[in-house]
């Protein structure tokens, strides 16, 4: 498939569109007279009809979106359909759906198997029309995209003033001992100087959430900890290692991770390690035995 990044509309110093038309898009219309640049077989303009299907698959119109796929196909611009339908994967989809592999496999039938132009392509342009405009639409990531750069030149002009920022990026300053404390493990610079090792990104920077670990990784984490010739695990400590973290307080992590019912066991203390590298958390009595998760 050609590149549509090849084809993008310029437009001349007095306003008029310069491009070339491909040889797809060449012939008659529907009404038996020469096509002009840019015009679909149906007589409309490319570009009109191009932002017609992202804007119907936007606001989930299925015979819109189907339509103007068709036309696009058939009047020789299937590769501005597919390149539309790209954008709109990453401009107005919700983030992980499944239809992004969906509408690809579809535009790789058309292209590649078959010529887009042709019966089989004009399904696979129609179906992968009606799949974009029956997902959920959102634009998460272009709002995204224009609030951080936003707060980005908020955030610089006020350095530059002395002054601090009134609006900042959600992390603030990202800083060990802040909210996000428990990024700085063993795997950054920080982390390392604060002699936070294992143990630290085991019972803190490993933790999932706030689903939490499924049953069989759970015990396979408690079992790993457990047979670490290295390292010292306390019950608390393997219970911390696969407990999810709380939906509306993500981040935060105790100082001191204690096993309950014991009040004089230190646990695990942030950023502390003794010579060996171990946990001065005592020595491991209450862990449980292997055999307590061997079933």
């Amino acid at each position: 498939m050609v590149d549509g990044d090849d084809r993008q509309a310029t437009f001349g110093a007095d306003g008029s569109l310069e491009t070339d038309t491909t040889p797809d898009a060449t012939g008659e219309n529907d009404f038996g007279e020469p096509k002009e640049p840019n015009e679909t077989d149906g007589g409309y303009n490319r570009y009109a009809v191009s932002s017609l299907l992202q804007k119907a698959v936007r606001r989930s119109d299925e015979e819109v979106a189907a339509w103007a796929a068709w036309e696009l196909a058939r009047s020789g611009y299937a590769w501005n359909l597919w390149d539309r339908l790209t954008l709109y994967v990453v401009e107005d989809l919700r983030a992980g759906s499944e239809v992004a592999l969906t509408i690809q496999r579809y535009e790789e039938l058309a292209t590649e198997r078959w010529e887009p132009a042709e019966w089989k392509g004009r399904l696979c342009a129609i179906h992968a029309a009606l799949a974009a405009a029956r997902a959920r639409s959102t634009r998460e990531g272009p709002n995204a995209d224009e609030y951080f750069r936003a707060v980005a030149d908020r955030r610089a002009e006020a350095r530059e003033r002395g002054e601090e920022p009134a609006h900042d990026f959600p992390v603030g300053d990202l800083e060990p001992g802040g909210e996000f404390d428990a990024v700085f493990d063993g795997h950054t610079g920080e982390g390392s100087r604060l002699g936070r090792g294992t143990e630290f990104f085991k019972t803190r920077g490993a933790r999932v959430g706030p689903e939490g670990e499924g049953e069989h990784s759970a015990r396979w984490q408690r079992l790993a900890m457990l047979l670490d010739e290295d390292h010292d695990y306390t019950e608390a400590e393997l219970d911390r290692a696969v407990e999810p973290v709380d939906p509306d307080d993500p981040w935060t992590e105790p100082e001191t991770i204690v096993d309950e019912g014991d009040p004089g066991q230190t646990g695990t203390e942030t950023g502390h390690t003794d010579e060996s590298g171990g946990s001065d958390a005592g020595d491991g009595d209450s862990r449980g035995s292997l055999s307590d998760f061997s079933e």
